[in-house]
């Protein structure tokens, strides 16, 4: 078996990166991509290299040489390599694909070697590596027979948006016997190179192959191993994280905030998302709506007001919408005029950060800030209330899902009324709250009565849908709100989430609902998570349980085992405000019961003790 890579492209949307130097010498995480495929390629026996070179490719001979770990490796120049593309690289190497099975790569990948492996394991002599297809993927796509045959190859132009099931993507890896190469490739090659030209694919020749009748090739779907095709500075980036070195992923993961959709295998249980809203059918009426809504330009701030006003049965000068309760957040604490703020920790980190002109006081929560889960701790925030001229509120309050009773809210804004107080309420989480402890106080009823009260609450995280970033604030203070307002830009919300906004009203019982489904799959998982060696629950009203480590492991050691064994993200609370002292904490969201058996079974095996064996004479001593 021998191996050819095609290494000639310039890799120009890569930016500076391929200033100096061709794609294949892009390096992530220290390692080139060419020496990350070479090492993969000797690590599975393969007995020769070929590697077609152009675009500064004295760079690629001075980095290999002619032997790459004793494996002989040699070159095919494309002079043309700037006005033909790869078809022509492939047909230069024509000569040397023709000795021997090979494998056949392209060098902008990045792969796990299991992938080399397993090709070389397949039964089947012609085979091409491919990944089921997802959103984000672009470029030439497959069909696959029931037999796993390829059925078609189809350009990204002639994918049919509307049957996306169908298809997987070429990962650009192929297995390729010497027959099939002699007998079938090369002969199509020779002949589309000299009718259609040197500027093209060379999967256009697998494609008219197979339209043919017993062609051979089969497809060999990916079982989740991590590859990816690095085309421009957002591939790299996320190339980067996907193929961190294991000690680090988990802080790469954190750092992108979101944007998790690129990464198909992971288990997102660190952001708070309704797993059981938006139903099926209220999807579907945003699709339909959706090419529409991306042409045209959202209505204004005004307009966006009226619609909060409409989903909360409020006034409409009570309410502002944001981009996300955090946009709020901001504009809120930079305008407020308090000179002091009372914030019990540990909590949301926006409400430490987001009062530039006040002094911030943080107090760690009743108990030890996470251990009181759905107990009383009025007398706690009433001691605050009374150091401080605003009192943050969340409630229930994020990471502990500790949550005051709605009788205990309405003392605290009664004596914030009374004593000239203000208090901040945000109602992100309230209604996944047993419905006999708390419900929400973002009524008009209760704006009029609290004229001091702000209540934030994120839309994002309880409807789920935190890509159409919408929260409001609402509040009697009509200065305020004009203040706040201010901030806040003519077109903040896009029109998706205008159209959410608007026909929200009609799928309210299914949000009650889901609301529900997400309260018992929180009891049912909290339940499980108890039951296992190794984890202290905190009780939640919220849709997320925070849990202490037990076991002497570090949060950061357990969230990144998780990540790297599993490909299941939770949030470590190591060094966040409020836990300094205290044990490590996990916090992690409800999801559906399949996701939610998934962490359990996870955690289960984290947390399992290490069974360290003595050495077999000591053992027969022992005994």
């Amino acid at each position: 078996m021998q191996a050819l890579i095609l290494a000639a492209g310039v890799g120009r949307r890569l930016g500076r990166l391929t200033r100096d130097r061709t794609k294949c010498m892009v390096e992530v995480h220290g390692r080139t991509l060419l020496e990350r495929s070479l090492d993969a390629l000797v690590a599975n026996g393969v007995e020769r290299v070929t590697i077609v070179v152009g675009h500064r490719g004295q760079g690629v001979r001075d980095a290999v040489g002619h032997e790459y770990r004793g494996v002989p490796v040699t070159y095919v120049e494309n002079a043309d390599h700037a006005t033909t593309n790869n078809i022509h690289s492939l047909y230069l190497a024509a000569e040397e694909l023709a000795k021997d099975d090979t494998l056949l790569l392209e060098s902008d990948l990045i792969f796990e070697p299991q992938i080399i492996e397993r090709l070389l394991a397949h039964p089947s002599p012609d085979v091409a590596a491919v990944a089921a297809y997802e959103p984000w993927m672009d470029g030439t796509m497959v069909t696959l027979g029931r037999d796993g045959m390829v059925e078609a190859f189809v350009p990204k132009h002639l994918v049919d948006g509307s049957a996306m099931g169908q298809y997987f993507k070429t990962v650009n890896i192929y297995k390729l016997s010497r027959e099939f190469i002699k007998n079938r490739y090369l002969p199509f090659l020779e002949a589309y190179v000299r009718s259609v030209g040197p500027n093209d694919y060379y999967e256009q020749v697998l494609r008219v192959i197979a339209g043919l009748d017993h062609h051979g090739l089969v497809g060999m779907p990916l079982e989740g191993e991590a590859w990816y095709e690095i085309d421009d500075v957002q591939d790299h980036q996320i190339a980067e994280t996907l193929f961190a070195p294991a000690e680090d992923r988990y802080h790469h993961y954190l750092r992108r905030h979101g944007g998790f959709w690129r990464f198909p295998g992971l288990l997102d249980f660190c952001y708070l998302v309704n797993p059981y809203f938006p139903t099926p059918a209220l999807r579907e009426e945003l699709a339909r709506s959706f090419p529409r809504l991306l042409g045209e330009y959202p209505s204004s701030a005004t307009v966006q007001n009226h619609l909060a006003a409409k989903m909360f049965g409020g006034e409409p000068e009570c309410f502002l919408v944001g981009n996300g309760a955090a946009e709020l957040i901001a504009a809120l604490g930079e305008v407020v005029g308090a000179r002091t703020v009372g914030v019990t920790v540990p909590t949301f980190e926006e409400y430490v950060k987001r009062f530039p002109h006040a002094q911030v006081v943080t107090v760690r929560g009743p108990g030890d800030g996470a251990d009181v889960g759905t107990g009383s701790s009025l007398e706690h925030y009433t001691h605050l209330l009374d150091w401080v001229d605003l009192l943050v509120l969340v409630n229930p309050d994020n990471p502990t899902g500790r949550c005051l009773r709605t009788e205990e809210v309405l003392s605290l804004l009664d004596r914030a009324d009374a004593t000239g107080k203000r208090i901040l309420l945000d109602e992100s989480f309230v209604d996944f709250a047993d419905p006999d402890h708390c419900t929400s106080l973002l009524t008009q009823e209760v704006l009029d009565a609290h004229p001091s009260a702000v209540v934030i609450k994120s839309i994002s995280k309880s409807y789920g849908v935190p890509g159409a970033r919408l929260g409001v604030l609402a509040t009697r203070d009509a200065d305020l709100v004009a203040r706040v307002a201010r901030r806040l830009p003519v077109w903040n919300i896009n029109s998706v989430g205008e159209y959410f906004l608007q026909v929200i009203g009609h799928h309210q019982a299914d949000y009650v609902d889901a609301c529900g489904r997400i309260r018992a799959e929180r009891d049912h998982l909290v339940e499980r998570l108890s039951a296992l060696d190794g984890l202290r629950v905190v009780p939640s009203q919220a849709n997320f349980v925070l849990c202490e480590v037990t076991t002497g492991a570090s949060g950061a050691d357990v969230a990144a085992r998780l990540l790297n064994e599993h490909c299941v993200l939770v949030k470590d609370c190591t060094g966040k405000p409020g836990f300094e002292g205290l044990g490590p904490h996990l916090r992690v969201a409800v999801r559906d019961r399949a996701d939610n058996e998934v962490l359990v079974h996870a955690l289960e095996s984290v947390l399992a003790p290490t069974v360290v064996l003595a050495p077999p004479a000591v053992r027969a001593a022992a005994g």
